[in-house]
């Protein structure tokens, strides 16, 4: 698949939506809004020392992932990131489909905005 100017702007569409996303998370994260305080002490049993942090690297991965050059490294990272919060909501009872969408969406915009990742990972026509 080579990458026409709509495949292009396609992954870079689908690759905004999770950053919009972990951008206003991290931000809440960071400034210490009181519902999401509330949330990460009481409903998920995190110590409150540890939500900076947690917005800290969340902010660190979607930095990466923006930059072309080491976006691959922030996808990995982000996935790491989003698999954490699937892991505290599944440990909670909550739905997790959130951050499993986010992630999948961080991919396929990776995998449409970057040549070399199509090539480490091709999509192939079943063989006739």
């Amino acid at each position: 698949m080579t990458t026409t100017p709509k495949i292009l702007w396609t992954g870079r569409v689908l690759s905004a939506l999770p950053v919009l996303m972990l951008l206003m998370s991290a931000g809440m994260k960071i400034a210490a809004v009181q519902p999401v305080v509330e949330a990460f002490t009481g409903q998920f049993g995190y110590p409150a020392s540890t939500i900076l942090p947690i917005g800290i690297l969340e902010l660190f991965g979607v930095v990466v992932y923006l930059v072309p050059r080491t976006a691959v490294l922030g996808a990995v990272l982000l996935t790491g990131y989003l698999g954490g919060a699937i892991a505290t909501h599944v440990r909670v009872g909550d739905l997790f489909v959130g951050p499993l969408v986010l992630g999948l969406l961080i991919w396929a915009g990776l995998y449409l905005r970057d040549e070399r990742v199509r090539s480490l990972m091709p999509l192939r026509k079943p063989a006739a």
